[in-house]
């Protein structure tokens, strides 16, 4: 009997949990009308707070009451224009780009110049921007999902590592997912695994392993993390336990929330692992900068935009002609237009102002906007992560359509990927190479190659007139990774695990040169 009545209470604990996020549900509702007026306070909130810091004063933030005088008053910037105040904050100065003293850094990829950026994570940006993020996902999967019985198990959740930062004291650098699980409310680890201790181990392979140990017997019902290595990690689990299907290992797993890399390369791998329609998959978009997106219609790969958080957005519009370095610094000659003033179906470089002190910061991603009431994007690419060695413009949005459509077709699965121009062969040849990493190869290369590059052809014009009777670029070249080679990548430069992802797309040949070095 005793038993029935603790699986009795067992049952009914998602119940109780779900009318705490009602009241956030309705408020979500504003989101469909009210999306400028809800930036306007963001933008009113962030000056206010910061109009005593020496970035505020600086800039005149007293004397700013509207978008307009921000935009003339504050310059667009990048990380290279904010890294000396980002270093003095690093050291201990307080008041320079947020009030008082930030103690927490998040470790991102690095710029031209360095090998890392360390991005500023205030006690505000933990609670109005990332955990804010994190509890309304669970609002919206909740409101969408009725009968979910998500806190009724565990919550499998994949973080990095932090290190001290220099020898401040109590501050410390890392995976941002590291700083949400150093910082996390006591209670969340209750219906979290793994343990602390494991979750922050900083080498992926020992963690994985003791992942795997620790949630073996739980009641894992959510996953959450980066699709790559949530993959790795639930490999080592079926290894360990013996079992054909994940869910033969965790009878009650009901979705996965994931972000940091498209899904698309995984979902088929992901659907063979999993068997099940009970599961569900939500995508994220969640960065060191901030926490900006979250998928609110599972019939819909758009992500709406998360717009009363302490994040401000501004969006410039690509220019065709821009380079990597105007795309950086903001010089693309692109017009740059609040959120209200955004047009569907253009690409737009991201801007944002935060509460962890970014100022009109080009954050890197490109959107392009599927919805305007409410507001609702997909993420196109990146400024730097695209090819245009030959006027072709091919972006990451480009190259997963293309993956997908070749994939679709000849029954192969792709694990990972990049690709890069070839300038000029020995025969004065030029062309897009793709080193390609498969969990399943296709039957035949030369047909997955070429529907790969017809589909790039169908969604991009560029890449379509220079394709044009092979004049400018000749067929695409596919090369096969082997198994394995993009982690071993990652490993020899340190970025094993975490948040480190593969770059898809290169201007430039560095990164495909040292895999191909590796690929043997």
């Amino acid at each position: 009997m005793s038993v029935d009545f603790q699986e009795q209470r067992k049952m009914s604990l998602t119940g109780i949990i779900r009318n705490a996020f009602t009241p956030r549900q309705k408020e979500l509702e504003r989101y469909q009308n009210d999306g400028a007026e809800l930036q306007r306070e963001v933008l009113q909130f962030l000056l206010e707070h910061a109009r005593d810091t020496e970035f505020g004063r600086h800039h005149l933030f007293s004397t700013i009451n509207d978008y307009e005088r921000f935009a003339e008053h504050v310059p667009v910037g990048d990380y290279e224009t904010m890294k000396a105040d980002i270093d003095r904050m690093r050291h201990g100065e307080r008041d320079v780009l947020w009030p008082g003293q930030v103690r927490w850094y998040a470790k991102s990829s690095g710029t031209t110049n360095d090998k890392s950026k360390f991005i500023p994570v205030s006690g505000a940006g933990l609670k109005h921007i990332h955990y804010a993020g994190g509890t309304d996902v669970v609002a919206i999967y909740l409101r969408n999902n009725p009968k979910s019985r998500i806190f009724d198990g565990r919550a499998l959740i994949l973080g990095g590592s932090h290190a001290p930062n220099y020898t401040l004291p109590n501050s410390l650098v890392g995976d941002l997912s590291a700083i949400l699980i150093e910082n996390i409310n006591p209670l969340a680890n209750l219906v979290r695994v793994p343990k602390k201790q494991t979750a922050l181990l900083s080498d992926f392979e020992v963690k994985r392993e003791r992942i795997a140990q620790e949630t073996l017997h739980k009641n894992v019902t959510n996953l959450s993390g980066v699709p790559s290595w949530m993959l790795s990690v639930l490999t080592k689990v079926m290894e360990l336990s013996g079992k054909k299907y994940l869910n033969e290992v965790w009878p009650n797993l009901e979705v996965f929330f994931h972000g940091g890399v498209a899904f698309t390369p995984y979902r088929k791998q992901y659907e063979e692992l999993i068997p099940t329609t009970q599961m569900h998959y939500m995508e994220t978009y969640n960065a060191s900068e901030g926490f900006f997106g979250i998928q609110d219609d599972p019939a819909d790969k758009s992500m709406l935009l998360m717009l009363d958080y302490g994040v401000f957005y501004e969006f410039m519009e690509m220019s065709p002609s821009a380079t990597d370095d105007e795309s950086d610094k903001g010089g693309a000659k692109g017009k740059i237009v609040p959120l209200w003033d955004v047009e569907e179906g253009k690409n737009y470089a991201m801007i944002i102002s935060t509460s962890c002190g970014l100022w009109r910061y080009l954050i890197g991603d490109t959107v392009r906007f599927t919805s305007v009431n409410p507001y609702k994007f997909v993420i196109s690419g990146r400024t730097k992560h695209y090819i245009n060695a030959f006027g072709e413009e091919l972006i990451v949005d480009n190259a997963e359509e293309g993956l997908a459509e070749a994939c679709s077709k000849t029954g192969a699965e792709v694990l990972e990927y990049t690709a890069a121009p070839v300038f000029m062969d020995g025969k004065a040849k030029c062309r897009h190479q793709w080193l390609i990493e498969f969990a399943r190869k296709p039957d035949d290369m030369a047909l997955f190659a070429s529907l790969l590059d017809k589909k790039l052809q169908e969604v991009n014009s560029d890449y379509e007139a220079k394709r044009y009777k092979d004049i400018t670029l000749q067929p695409l070249e596919i090369v096969v990774a082997r198994q394995g080679l993009f982690n071993d990548w990652l490993k020899s430069k340190g970025k094993l695990g975490g948040q480190h992802k593969v770059p898809r797309l290169s201007n430039e040949r560095t990164h495909i040169e040292e895999l191909l070095k590796m690929n043997s």
